[in-house]
């Protein structure tokens, strides 16, 4: 959703007096809630009850002028179909799935393997004749701003913020190099702050971890919403995380930031840097590389990135590319940032 949002700007920017709503799965709401292009943001649950599914599909039909699908599956493409007038969508381009040309006014090639989601996204402004602005947009509330500023205050030093959790294993780093990555900050004079989500194994993970960070690190895990974590990001001088996305919000902020990819294509879903121009994708496939206020560390072995969920392939599986990626190597990164 993060991703959506050079789309929304550009629609704003094009058409100012527009209003815009945007349909997400509940509980995903967090990272667009304060978006100032958007109007409403509108939540279905991801297995709906059937009668109410159908209800809120009633008073839907035909509500926007435009619509537009981000997603190429069939549920997004449906959802187009019914609310707008006029539709247009990104789609798979074989046989199989065909059939969902005819709900949609103008389609075009989803491409997952060679361009940007960014500029995948604005590839439906070409259809609108309107101009591509490339800026993702994190925003959050100013309650939210006013809780973190309680919870740093008194705080003068410079803030690092790790971001140790990602939703998966295969993203997953070691705990010995995050150990050492805020030993190494701490020594320095910064503040080490551990974000992370409400999920309970997050918490867990990121509490057992603060055991043996430096005296005086900030474990903030479970306490802060999406949006609240967006704000802690823009105060940090340096921000270290995995695949995630806190870590494209850092990006997106301008924040120097190490993002840490293992078996993830950074062509597809690398972080978008500040400032990164629409007309060219900011990663390639292989190797550790910097773009704007991004570097990209990318495990090291003859397999990276191979797409897939871990060396198990599977979700609950680890990635050996990931795991052996050296404390050192992302300490020099961050170094060479902070200098």
């Amino acid at each position: 959703m993060l991703l959506t949002t050079p789309l929304i700007r550009s629609l704003k920017s094009a058409w100012p007096d527009t209003q815009i709503d945007i349909l997400v799965f509940e509980g995903t709401e967090g990272v667009i809630a304060a978006n100032p292009d958007i109007r409403n943001v509108i939540t279905v649950p991801e297995r709906p009850d059937k009668l109410a599914h159908l209800a809120f599909l009633w008073r839907m039909t035909r509500r926007y002028d435009i619509a537009l699908s981000t997603l190429h599956g069939d549920r997004s493409t449906m959802y187009a179909f019914l609310v707008g007038r006029w539709r247009a969508g990104l789609l798979h381009d074989n046989r199989k799935e065909r059939w969902k040309r005819h709900l949609l006014h103008r389609w075009l090639p989803f491409d997952d393997l060679n361009t940007h989601t960014v500029r995948m996204n604005l590839a439906l402004a070409d259809p609108l004749n309107i101009d591509r602005n490339s800026k993702v947009v994190p925003s959050w509330h100013v309650e939210e701003e006013q809780h973190v500023y309680q919870l740093l205050r008194g705080n003068v030093s410079p803030i690092a913020v790790l971001h140790a959790f990602p939703k998966f294993n295969y993203k997953m780093w070691s705990r010995d190099g995050w150990i050492a990555v805020a030993r190494w900050l701490a020594d320095r004079g910064y503040l080490v702050a551990l974000s992370g989500g409400r999920d309970a194994a997050e918490v867990a993970y990121v509490a057992d971890l603060a055991v043996d960070m430096p005296t005086h690190t900030l474990n903030l895990a479970g306490k802060l919403s999406l949006g609240a974590s967006a704000y802690l990001v823009s105060r940090a001088a340096i921000y270290v995380g995995l695949d995630t996305a806190l870590t494209h919000v850092a990006a997106a902020l301008g924040v120097p930031t190490i993002a840490l990819y293992g078996p993830t294509n950074p062509v597809k879903w690398g972080p978008w840097p500040y400032g990164q121009a629409a007309d060219t994708n900011p990663w390639r496939r292989h190797g550790s590389q910097r773009a704007g206020n991004v570097t990209l560390l990318q495990g090291v072995a003859a397999c990276v990135p191979c797409t897939l969920e871990g060396c198990g392939r599977e979700i609950s599986s680890f990635s050996d590319c990931l795991l052996s990626l050296p404390a050192a190597k992302v300490i020099a990164a961050i170094e060479e940032r902070l200098r």
